[in-house]
């Protein structure tokens, strides 16, 4: 496990482990390392354990502490020292572990062995043309970064889309730097593009990178960073995954996640004429060591490790029966990452259709929360967990709850499906659901053959009928085949309490400022190649709020030029398929282009979507969509 701290779910970020994990700062570690010789380290902000954790070829003598209770403790694998006695280390180096940190290095001088030099962390900075706040070196804003898994091999080509959101903040003159990473880890390429100057759609397609930069069939991973920025310190874009052979395959999937965790869950097992290909993609400039993954099922606790060295940022393509043969449909995974790798990809192979989707983040900070159990009337049925059903003639949806934390034992859970109209016309209690269950449930087998037919959605819902407990974290893995190709598409995602004015700790959720999050702000790509776009907004409600949605629908093009709004209404515990080819004039969708997009608003309540391509001939993609 390394020793980084990444992500706390109420602090945010670690915005110390963005600056010592960036590939930039990676390479001026290394260089350090190399010519710093035996070294001590000065480590006055406690950040010793990712900075060696993450730089281990550091010759470490000794680590020093002014906190007097801290001397003793253990940091990074050493035992901390007084900072009195740092006179007395026999190194050629004394390290001071901070950014700007020239005024503490003035203090420190007095103390250093003799002939020994002095560095700070600030050599291993970014370039002044990468900081988006230059005179602030740890604001989040300076390290606006995700990862991006990327490929273009001759079968299938992945495309990016994403829009300047951060103009809607006040950004002027956003900038991205990109780091192309090969299958091995080495850096195939290495360029800036600008993003629209205003809030613009912006698309990567590596079709476009690999003849730019004459390179050969790649799949690797694709570091972005962006520079610019306002209001938000995070990537956000949705991938498109295509083939270019002739053949069926296409999907499409959410942002990365940038933040490695220590597990991830919801990666499904493969059916018996299925092979499941995780894609492991190391995260660090350091290796990922024989032994320091494994995959286990899902409640087992018989982790199977990978004994297998991964480079610095390299790819792994690990068929999932390597390590867990003859394990089946609707089994689930657990993918014990170490904190190695942010939220990686899975690649499902069934005859000559391919799809792509995500796993996501398990939490190990969670424990049940007795509160949920105990919600006021106010907040109605708390938490849910909304996904669409597709229009059932020609759609089979199954739904299959997936454990998020790691303290888990059991989720008590009820399913209610919603018309359109948001009329409940089911409710499936799903029982008290072990960590290890094959609990999924076909839709179809809850329903009349005539209901539904032209789509609704359903709501995972907390029920403790039978006792139970929970932690808010309930999350779903939602698979969507076409009932006549055979092609599939798959999706998950986690509960919220949604469109209560009350509030009950952090929900309802909110983009920006304090919950509750009773507004939208969705970002809908436009199709390409032929392929049409289409989403399904729901209108989730954990008590009754306002009868029914005001939603607006603005088209945008790749300049951020608005060229058309429309208007729809949903109903309160509703939903509504929206293809934007039928709400806006073909005039002004040809106009945007493929490089528009359409910016879903609401400031009345909080709507969930789902989106896709439709390529008219038995093939979509489908995944959550992002907002900001």
């Amino acid at each position: 496990m390394l020793d980084i701290e990444t992500f706390d779910n109420l602090r945010g970020g670690n915005v110390v482990y963005k600056a010592l994990s960036h590939p930039h700062a990676a390479r001026r570690l290394a260089a350090l390392s190399a010519s710093a010789g035996p070294v001590a380290v000065f480590d006055p902000d406690g950040i010793a354990g990712p900075l060696l954790a993450l730089c281990p070829a550091l010759d470490v003598r000794g680590l020093y502490v002014q906190d007097v209770q801290a001397v003793g403790q253990m940091r990074g694998g050493h035992a901390a020292l007084a900072l009195t006695e740092l006179s007395q280390a026999t190194v050629q180096t004394v390290l001071l572990a901070a950014f700007d940190a020239g005024r503490l290095a003035e203090r420190l001088a007095p103390l250093l062995p003799r002939g020994a030099a002095l560095l700070t962390l600030d050599g291993v900075k970014l370039p002044p043309d990468w900081q988006t706040v230059p005179g602030r070196y740890l604001d989040a804003r300076n390290f606006a970064t995700n990862f991006v898994f990327f490929r273009d091999d001759g079968h299938f080509a992945t495309r990016l889309t994403t829009a300047n959101y951060w103009a809607g903040y006040g950004a002027q003159g956003v900038r991205f730097q990109y780091i192309l990473h090969a299958l091995e880890g080495a850096v195939l390429a290495e360029w800036e593009d600008a993003a629209p100057s205003g809030p613009g759609g912006y698309v990567l397609d590596s079709q476009e990178v690999r003849q730019r930069f004459g390179l050969g069939p790649f799949t690797g991973q694709l570091f972005i960073h962006a520079i610019g920025v306002a209001g938000h310190d995070v990537v956000k874009y949705a991938l498109d995954t295509y083939a270019t052979d002739g053949g069926p395959s296409l999907s499409c999937t959410h942002d990365a996640n940038a933040w490695p965790s220590a597990r991830f869950a919801g990666l499904p097992a493969p059916r018996p004429d299925e092979h499941v290909v995780l894609w492991v993609q190391n995260s660090h400039g350091v290796t990922i060591p024989a032994g320091a993954l494994a995959l286990d099922r899902m409640g087992a606790g018989q982790p199977v490790r990978l004994q297998r060295d991964i480079p610095p940022y390299a790819t792994l393509a690990l068929d999932v029966a390597e390590l867990l043969p003859g394990l089946h449909w609707p089994a689930q995974i657990e993918f014990h990452a170490g904190r190695h790798v942010v939220r990686p990809r899975y690649e499902v192979r069934r005859g000559n259709r391919t799809r792509i989707a995500h796993v996501n983040v398990e939490r190990a900070d969670l424990v049940p929360d007795p509160g949920i159990k105990t919600l006021p009337e106010a907040l109605g049925r708390g938490f849910l967990l909304p996904f669409p059903v597709l229009p059932r003639q020609r759609f089979k949806t199954l739904v299959l709850p997936t454990p998020m934390a790691e303290s888990e034992d059991n989720t008590p859970l009820r399913l209610d499906v919603f018309g359109p109209d948001g009329r409940r016309v089911v409710e499936h209690f799903m029982g008290d659901l072990p960590r290890l269950h094959n609990g999924v449930v076909d839709i179809d087998a809850l329903l009349p053959d005539d209901a539904l037919a032209d789509g609704g959605h359903a709501e995972l819902v907390y029920d403790f009928r039978f006792g139970g407990e929970a932690n808010g974290w309930m999350h779903g893995l939602f698979r969507f085949e076409d009932k006549l190709s055979g092609h599939a598409a798959e999706s998950s995602f986690g509960a919220h309490i949604f469109n209560t004015i009350m509030v009950y700790k952090n929900e309802p959720q909110s983009y920006t400022g304090k919950p509750p999050g009773l507004s939208t702000r969705l970002f809908l790509k436009l199709g390409f190649g032929g392929r049409a776009t289409f989403c399904t907004l729901i209108y989730p409600a954990s008590a009754p709020w306002v009868e029914h949605s005001s939603t607006y629908l603005e088209l945008y093009d790749a300049h951020g030029a608005r060229l058309e709004t429309a208007k729809i209404s949903i109903p309160c515990s509703g939903s509504v398929m929206v293809r934007p080819t039928e709400m806006f004039a073909a005039t002004n969708v040809m106009e945007a282009g493929e490089r528009g997009y359409v910016l879903i608003r609401d400031t009345t309540c909080r709507l969930f979507g789902f989106h896709g391509v439709d390529d008219g001939a038995g093939g979509f993609s489908f995944d959550h969509m992002f907002g900001f």
